[in-house]
């Protein structure tokens, strides 16, 4: 195979890549808030609960969830869901992988999900009580406060710690390949497999820089834009 061939060969994978970074990341981010705020509950159920949750989520490895969510239903049911979600598209389609591809983004959506939530609380957790105050004093309600005064500080105090697990969030779209979604690892392991071919699994870093660039451009641009937010 040419050095086109292969790139094309691996920018297949890696529009799989893209995918499940882009789902995890529109997925993920809003779902993180209604975490963070039962984590911040009043209600002590509730935040038990939603602490446990973040706990294991945040302490099993990545990969383990991906197992757990693509194996576990089919041992508890007797039933492989995924699996036969595979089968039922392509053969009805000709799409391939696609319950492995949902497995994956419910495990990414989950893990990244929580993390996020712990971005947002420590970013709400760390604005002075003296700022809901002031808002009181001004006539403001609870809502009021939050949308006028704590939200836009919040947005500017989360978006260097969020830049980093969204740049980990491209990075770690490799781990779907242990369940044998084709992603731009699996691609190259392929060539190497059948074609004996090595090189094209460290070019994939390539991939992985460029990429990874224009996410570091682009965050630190919107970072630059909130700056203004800083009291």
């Amino acid at each position: 195979m040419s050095f086109l061939e292969v790139t094309a060969f691996l920018w297949d994978g890696f529009l799989i890549s893209l995918l499940i970074f882009a789902v995890t990341l529109l997925c993920g981010a809003p779902l993180g808030l209604p975490i963070a705020f039962c984590s911040m509950s009043r209600f002590k159920p509730v935040k038990a609960v939603s602490k446990v949750i973040v706990w294991i989520v945040r302490g099993v490895p990545l990969m383990l969830q991906i197992f757990i969510i693509y194996y576990v239903p089919g041992l508890l049911f007797e039933t492989p869901i995924f699996s036969q979600m595979d089968r039922f598209f392509f053969v009805n389609y000709g799409i391939a992988d696609a319950g492995r591809i949902v497995a994956v983004l419910i495990a990414f959506t989950l893990n990244y999900a929580c993390y996020f939530s712990e971005i947002y609380r420590g970013g709400i957790e760390s604005i002075s009580k003296g700022q809901y105050e002031a808002g009181y004093v001004l006539g403001l309600t609870k809502s009021q406060i939050f949308r006028k005064i704590i939200l836009k500080q919040v947005i500017q105090r989360i978006v260097p710690p969020m830049s980093n697990e969204i740049i980990t969030l491209i990075k770690d779209t490799a781990l779907a390949n242990c369940i044998i979604v084709c992603e731009i690892i699996k691609q190259a392991k392929e060539l190497a497999a059948t074609k004996a071919m090595i090189w094209p699994l460290f070019y994939t870093g390539v991939f992985y820089l460029v990429f990874v660039g224009l996410l570091t451009v682009v965050l630190g641009r919107l970072e630059k834009k909130l700056s203004y937010f800083r009291s």
